[in-house]
């Protein structure tokens, strides 16, 4: 029926990571270098699941990742880049970052601006109704 679960596993831990714990990932992938996220709970001396030493490296620990709000620069990239591209991410923000930034700010932003967040065309109202939204036709 497939594989289990890699956190079902009988000692591997869950929940929070310590700083300990961190210490240890970052240690390793940085003197060691990446190999494969399976085998690295064992050779660093964790007892996490291959998968959540990624993410935790990923997400948290790298150190080329940036923190905090995007400034106004990074805002419009996303715009243009989303327009573009979909919802891949600049470099130095990962997807979650970039997702929860649009969800929480940038689409509030783009409707009180008069533009679709999905289209990024522009949007007017209904003369019947101020609160619908209604796409321009294009000719």
């Amino acid at each position: 029926m497939g594989r289990q679960p890699c956190c079902d596993k009988v000692g591997i831990k869950k929940g929070p990571w310590t700083a300990e714990e961190d210490r240890r990932l970052i240690n390793f992938i940085c003197t060691k270098g990446p190999c494969s996220w399976r085998a690295l709970p064992k050779l660093a001396g964790l007892s996490r699941c291959g998968k959540s030493c990624r993410l935790r490296w990923t997400n948290y620990l790298r150190p080329d990742l940036k923190r905090g709000l995007l400034s106004e620069h990074e805002e419009k990239v996303v715009i243009n880049l989303h327009a573009t591209l979909g919802n891949s991410s600049p470099s130095g923000r990962t997807d979650n970052d970039i997702k929860n930034h649009w969800n929480t700010h940038i689409k509030k932003k783009l409707k009180t601006m008069g533009i679709d967040p999905l289209t990024h065309q522009p949007i007017e109202s209904t003369d019947n109704d101020p609160q619908t939204v209604k796409k321009k036709k294009s000719p």
